[in-house]
C-alpha cells in the first residue's frame, strides 16, 4: 500500500460519515487509488451509514465490497437513467390527458 492509499484510508476511518463529500469531487486520474481503498474488506463494517462505496457519479451504491460494488454501480446508472426517462414520459402523458379534457369541454 502506498502513502496515498494509506492517507485515504485514514480519512475514511476518521471521518467516515463524510466519505461521499470527500470523494465527490475527486478527479478521474486518482480513481485507481480510490478503488484500492474501496477493496478493504471491513470498510462497510466500520461505518454502516456509508452507502456510496466506490461510486464517483453521485448515485447511491450498494453496500458490499470491492468488485461486486463496481459491477452493481454500472447497473444503477442504467436504472437511474431509465427512471428519469420514465418520469418524463409519465409527465407527458398527464399533460396530454389534461389537454384532451380541455378539448372535450369546448
Amino acid at each position: 500500500m502506498n502513502m496515498g492509499q494509506d492517507r485515504q484510508m485514514q480519512m475514511i476511518g476518521g471521518n467516515g460519515g463524510n466519505q461521499f463529500r470527500q470523494y465527490a469531487g475527486q478527479s478521474a486520474w486518482n480513481l485507481n487509488g480510490y478503488n484500492a481503498v474501496q477493496n478493504v474488506r471491513n470498510q462497510v463494517a466500520q461505518n454502516a451509514r456509508v452507502h456510496n462505496v466506490g461510486n464517483q457519479m453521485g448515485l447511491i451504491g450498494v453496500q458490499g465490497n470491492g468488485i461486486q460494488n463496481q459491477i452493481r454501480n454500472g447497473n444503477l446508472v442504467a436504472k437511474e437513467e431509465a427512471g428519469i426517462q420514465l418520469q418524463a414520459e409519465e409527465y407527458d402523458l398527464m399533460a396530454a390527458a389534461a389537454d384532451l379534457d380541455e378539448i372535450e369541454e369546448v
